[in-house]
């Protein structure tokens, strides 16, 4: 676990407390930059002292991060979206700190997981008078040997290709409307691939096909909503394995509405099972993306990190938060 709230929360939310907010300028197309200083001045009305601390990549974060639980800081936020989340849990994994999000980027899916609000004001109000709560982390190997932490999930096929639009091309657009347009640039031209998944350890039989895409998820949604696995949850120490089958043409347009309006894309076109560990092969070179964050070449071994980080989440659906003392 990355840390217990034996030692840090008891005075969280009182004049004393102190925290660092890592900020990410570039977070949802430049969205941060708008609700920054209004965050500020909420940490100020409810007596935290913050320091913010901007951060231009991921790396630069992670830096930064250890060296401020190196002087003693329990009580670390991430300003900005999933990535920026997925850099700061990463960097004070193993430690004893309590860690929140702040949610200003595109997706936001792991914010959403929590149960925060959309808007990023609320999100942070709902933030400061939370409760710890012990969530789920995904540890993930790729072929190149590279290992990293993800919070909400991650997978190969069109979202990879859809990742790197939604960074770059379509960078500027909100939300859903982001990922949508991405992954229908990303369809042209896309040719399904035949992935198989097998569980180490486990008696569950193996899972394969020709797909769309594969993804392992420990949040009910990534891509900005796109709600692949509807019953995961952040604490049940499992992952959600979820493949998209080959869809026709017809098919495409046809799941277009729900995907626009609920972000579902209809149980019988996907495969689905839970487990607490996976790989994953593909049939051609692919790369796996975690929380939007192109990561690295399949084959790919994901696994459940139990409890693994301790976040601060609305105290409406965790015992234990402060009440709110005004705004």
């Amino acid at each position: 676990m990355a840390g217990s709230d034996s030692s840090i929360t008891n005075s969280l939310v009182n004049s004393k407390t102190s925290a660092v907010v890592f900020v990410n300028p570039l977070a949802g197309g430049g969205r941060t930059g708008a609700y920054l200083l209004r965050i500020q001045e909420l940490f100020e009305r409810q007596e935290i002292h913050a320091d913010f601390i901007v951060t231009e990549d991921a790396a630069g974060l992670e830096t930064r991060a250890r060296a401020v639980v190196g002087s003693g800081h329990k009580f670390l936020l991430a300003m900005g979206g999933d990535g920026t989340f997925q850099g700061l849990v990463n960097a004070t994994y193993g430690c004893d700190v309590l860690l929140g999000v702040l949610p200003t980027g595109g997706g936001n899916d792991f914010a959403r997981a929590l149960g925060l609000p959309r808007d990023p004001v609320a999100a942070a109000k709902a933030v400061i008078n939370g409760a710890p709560r012990a969530v789920d982390l995904l540890r993930i190997r790729t072929a190149d040997g590279r290992e990293r932490l993800c919070t909400g999930g991650g997978g190969v096929g069109v979202d990879v290709i859809a990742a790197q639009h939604a960074a770059g091309t379509f960078r500027k657009l909100p939300g859903r409307l982001r990922y949508i347009a991405s992954v229908l640039r990303s369809l042209h031209g896309f040719t399904p691939l035949h992935v198989r998944v097998q569980f180490p350890g486990s008696a569950l039989p193996a899972m394969q096909g020709r797909v769309m895409l594969a993804g392992v998820l420990n949040a009910p949604s990534y891509g900005a909503g796109l709600r692949l696995a509807p019953g995961a949850q952040i604490d049940d120490g499992l992952l959600n394995v979820v493949l998209v089958q080959e869809l026709s043409a017809l098919q495409k347009v046809g799941v277009l509405p729900a995907l626009i309006l609920s972000g579902g894309i209809g149980k019988r076109f996907t495969k689905q099972t839970r487990a607490r560990k996976a790989l994953l092969l593909t049939d051609r070179p692919s790369f796996f993306h975690g929380d939007g964050e192109i990561l690295g070449p399949a084959p790919v071994e994901i696994e459940v990190v139990a409890k693994g980080a301790m976040v601060l989440a609305p105290s409406a659906l965790h015992s234990g938060g402060e009440k709110d003392r005004g705004s």
